[in-house]
């Protein structure tokens, strides 16, 4: 067993015995009942496919991407 202490970022620290075992730097966190469960993933693609953009170029994703990003930076500073 293992006793960390959460960051005021909200960070932890996996020790490295563990990390070696899991082979991997993406994880899956999620809450069951009143635990953290930490699993594995081996291949990110399936777990993120969710997310993907389909049928756009990379032109047209980063367009919108920055398009997100300044309606973002207006609702938090405001327009100037």
């Amino acid at each position: 067993m293992f006793i960390g202490k959460i960051t005021q970022k909200g960070q932890i620290t996996i020790p490295a015995k563990f990390r070696k075992k899991i082979n991997t730097d993406i994880v899956q966190i999620e809450m069951v009942g009143d635990k953290i469960v930490i699993r594995p993933i081996k291949r990110p693609g399936g777990a993120l496919k969710k997310y993907a953009i389909r049928n756009k170029s990379i032109e047209e994703i980063m367009r919108i991407e920055k398009e997100a990003m300044k309606h973002a930076f207006s609702e938090k500073h405001g327009d100037n």
